[in-house]
């Protein structure tokens, strides 16, 4: 899988390492893990970001620094690498941030249907998470260098990209590689899952209060919507980002085929995440919305307002439902 990207690599020295907007666990735990990979192997390496690390995460740049997304420091690397995105808008607000760069663009990612705009693309749909991608390139350049902190960036991606090993996208291989990790890195699943998973705030609780009191079912309950309004974060003094894992409570009520979270954020427009147990293609449905991500889990964007929104999303997730 990596052998190209193992002999191609040896050619550069300079390398940016980049994650896409509203990072989430695979896609820090990603860029740690391959940032720590490219410095083992003696290559000038540098993270950036075009958001802000989650604050459960942030643990995770005391491996390896996340810089503020620098696009001059950006254009003095002679490589960059992008994981956990398979298109390059994904990866940056602005449209144009590659118009000005000379260096070739590589891509580690799992996610469907990759843009062809790649120099070189590790493209695996059928991997649970780039971060089981990116211990395959341990395991296939020299396994011993996967060590605690690497091994804790790539635990956390693939505990976090597959509902901790409950999704259908886990396979064997996956169990496989999860239990060489914890061997390697020499720590239990607790206590990474206690620093990405408990340090929920007063205040979320809060917000998730408010939000559980909107969830509606459409459909004959085969649908499950859930919302969070700017009204809702001023009232209990969140952010967007507190709202991340919300969409797994519509989803998990009984009967219910998929699941949307949306955000109401004002004159951005309405953002949303939609999730499915069951053959209801949630990629396909953020596609017509211009969005996309897995099968099983996608995101998308309306420009509202949320009557609006929730109208036209149900109506393509009724077609949805109809075609299965």
């Amino acid at each position: 899988m990596f052998k190209e990207f193992i002999k191609k690599i040896k050619k550069y020295e300079r390398i940016g390492v980049i994650s896409h907007i509203r990072p989430d666990g695979d896609c820090i735990g990603s860029q740690v893990g391959l940032s720590l990979w490219l410095k083992k192997n003696g290559f000038d390496v540098q993270a950036f970001n075009d958001d802000d690390v989650p604050v459960n995460l942030e643990w995770l740049t005391h491996y390896f620094p996340i810089q503020e997304f620098d696009l001059e420091k950006i254009k003095q690397c002679d490589l960059v690498i992008l994981v956990d995105g398979n298109a390059l808008h994904r990866f940056a607000h602005s449209e144009s941030w590659t118009d000005s760069i000379e260096a070739p663009f590589w891509m580690i990612d799992h996610h469907p249907d990759p843009n062809d705009e790649f120099d070189l693309q590790i493209s695996v749909p059928g991997a649970s998470s780039t971060c089981e991608l990116i211990y395959n390139l341990y395991n296939e350049h020299d396994i011993e260098q996967l060590d605690t902190d690497a091994a804790k960036a790539l635990y956390t991606g693939i505990i976090t990209d597959t509902g901790s090993l409950q999704f259908d996208s886990v396979t064997p291989e996956t169990l496989e590689a999860v239990a060489d990790i914890l061997k390697r890195g020499e720590f239990k699943p607790n206590i990474v899952a206690e620093q990405v998973f408990s340090t929920k705030t007063e205040a979320q609780y809060k917000l998730l209060s408010e939000a559980l009191g909107t969830i509606k079912l459409y459909e004959n309950n085969q649908i499950a919507l859930m919302y969070v309004t700017q009204e809702m974060l001023e009232k209990t003094d969140t952010t967007n980002s507190d709202t991340e894992g919300f969409v797994s409570y519509p989803l998990s009520i009984a009967g219910v085929k998929a699941a949307i979270l949306m955000k109401d954020l004002a004159e951005d427009g309405v953002k949303m995440s939609l999730r499915s147990r069951s053959d209801v293609d949630v990629n396909q449905w953020a596609r017509e919305l211009d969005g996309g991500g897995h099968k099983k889990a996608a995101g998308a964007w309306h420009p509202g307002p949320l009557e609006k929104t929730i109208e036209d999303v149900i109506a393509i997730g009724r077609k949805q439902l109809n075609s299965d």
